[in-house]
């Protein structure tokens, strides 16, 4: 698979720091190519939201350079997700022990997918999302919010849980849960486009405007992926999402 893909990231409309973090990590080697995307969503009711997220992304930019071309040698992505959640419950104590000897209160949440052997794996807390495009859309992570617990057991439908003053409140995230268990998905690489998005890119936009704009047969190059992503961020602004937001956009071909 050969890759294009666009990383783009907004303060917003009405925030003072951006907290979202993002990286776009892309390689060869003797396989072939090799990418791994990241977002991270520090949390924008806590203090050093910012501090956080990156945080998260400096571990996993030093893990693909220094780390990731040794398991290239005998490459098993369950090996990998197992690493990279362990490195997630490492960065997640010592986070929670900067906060109690700084007294201040931080988190972040972390979406990353690492594409290598036509195959991926994705490792994920909290509500930033990965979507696969084609002629359809279809989100391939779980939310880990409160709202999206209670759609699964049925006490609340979409249609509440989207204007329901509770649907930012995060199961779980790096650096302020007591235990974190990251949620690891593997597939198989398909031809059409990935995105990993922070949820102030999908509040006021729907599934059908993004699948309008980020179908993979209108992304001829990486000049309208990166012109159809920023139409959609200035779309939220104008809807008045007042996070920050931030998209990477990654085509395969």
């Amino acid at each position: 698979m050969h890759f294009t893909f666009i990383a783009e990231t907004d303060i917003g409309t009405t925030k003072d720091t951006n907290q979202d973090s993002i990286l776009v990590k892309h390689g060869q080697y003797s396989g072939g190519e090799v990418l791994m995307a990241i977002v991270c969503d520090g949390m924008g009711g806590l203090s050093k939201g910012e501090l956080a997220s990156a945080t998260v992304i400096r571990a996993f930019d030093k893990w693909f350079d220094e780390e990731l071309p040794y398991e290239l040698e005998e490459l098993d992505l369950h090996v990998i997700s197992g690493k990279w959640n362990l490195m997630l419950k490492d960065l997640n104590v010592k986070l929670i022990e900067y906060s109690r000897n700084e007294n201040i209160t931080m988190g972040t949440t972390f979406t990353g997918i690492l594409f290598v052997n036509n195959q991926y794996v994705i490792s994920h807390v909290g509500d930033t999302r990965v979507y696969r495009l084609d002629n359809s859309i279809t989100q391939l992570t779980n939310d880990q919010t409160f709202v999206a617990r209670e759609i699964k057991k049925g006490t609340m439908t979409v249609e509440q849980a989207k204007n329901d003053k509770r649907r930012n409140m995060l199961l779980q995230c790096v650096g302020a849960s007591d235990t974190l268990e990251p949620e690891v998905y593997i597939g198989t690489q398909e031809k059409g486009a990935y995105m990993l998005c922070s949820d102030g890119f999908r509040h006021e936009i729907t599934e059908k405007e993004m699948l309008e704009s980020l179908n993979p047969v209108n992304l001829v190059n990486k000049k309208t992926m990166q012109s159809n992503a920023k139409y959609l961020i200035e779309l939220n602004k104008q809807r008045n999402e007042k996070d920050n937001i931030s998209v990477i956009l990654i085509k395969l071909s």
